[in-house]
């Protein structure tokens, strides 16, 4: 389906933009496709979207062709600023690119200046390098619930599997998969195929929904991510052994017993309820 801009492989080609492997590019040619992930961010006719690396304007494009208010999109490469004022001349007033570091936005500021206009939404094809961190750092903000109402973000398979996880798939029940659970309500909606990408990864792709929990249960999240990082860095040890250099005078056990759970438990065993109640077994 055309949107009526150039097909973006000329694009690419006429601004001499390769993906670069240092920066985690992979590009989106396919507009059905970028156009599949829009409609997956939801109704987007009053809502401001936040996208990071949008490259040459793939998934920009597709954004705004299917109806969003704003686009704003964070991008570090200046190779492909030539290729996005292109689309922002196509869609006026609609497109905002902000050259930097998408690791040094504050998003939750970012996202709360276009808050009041509608809801904001982040929608994007995540450099794989800093996929996670990014993640980390959106969902470890201080103020919740946050600025933005829905995440919509790809990421390698693997990762979005360790996103959604729970203790029924233990291999990839992990701090992350904790972190997730607590302030979010995630699920995988759908995968996209390496040969859809330029150059094709050597990995399948999944698209993410990650839904902001107004209210998480009651923590402290330094506490949290603490019990957590202990739990899971000896994840082969029972909670009893690896939870002794974090709890009071060492007795991990008491602090087990407090929480209500087995001293014996794995830190794959535990569900997001239980961290909270041992987090909160600490603090106390």
């Amino acid at each position: 389906m055309s949107d009526g801009l150039p097909p973006l492989r000329e694009v690419v080609a006429r601004f001499d933009i390769a993906p670069k492997k240092a920066l985690g590019q992979n590009f989106l040619f396919d507009l059905n496709l970028t156009r599949r992930i829009a409609r997956a961010a939801g109704p987007l006719g009053d809502a401001t979207v936040i996208e990071i690396g949008p490259g040459p304007g793939g998934l920009t494009r597709a954004l705004l062709a299917e109806g969003a208010k704003r686009v704003v999109a964070i991008e570090r490469d200046a190779r492909c600023l030539a290729a996005l004022a292109e689309i922002a001349a196509h869609y006026p007033g609609r497109l905002h690119v902000i050259e930097g570091d998408a690791l040094e936005v504050d998003m939750q500021a970012l996202c709360a200046k276009y808050a009041t206009e509608g809801p904001v939404r982040v929608c994007a094809n995540l450099p794989y390098n800093i996929s996670t961190v990014l993640l980390t750092k959106w969902l470890e903000a201080d103020d919740w619930p946050p600025a933005w109402d829905r995440l919509t973000l790809m990421f390698q398979r693997e990762v979005a599997e360790r996103i959604v996880a729970t203790p029924a798939e233990r291999v990839d029940y992990g701090r992350l998969a904790v972190l997730c659970g607590w302030r979010t309500q995630a699920r995988i909606l759908f995968d996209v195929a390496p040969s859809a990408f330029t150059p094709p990864p050597k990995v399948t792709s999944s698209i993410v929904e990650l839904r902001p929990r107004e209210a998480p249960l009651a923590c402290d999240k330094r506490t949290l991510l603490a019990i957590a990082q202990a739990a899971f860095g000896q994840r082969r040890k029972m909670l009893r052994q690896s939870l002794k250099g974090i709890a009071p005078g060492g007795d991990a056990e008491a602090l087990l017993r407090a929480a209500g759970i087995e001293p014996t438990r794995r830190a794959e065993e535990v569900d997001v309820a239980g961290f909270i109640a041992l987090a909160n077994a600490l603090r106390a």
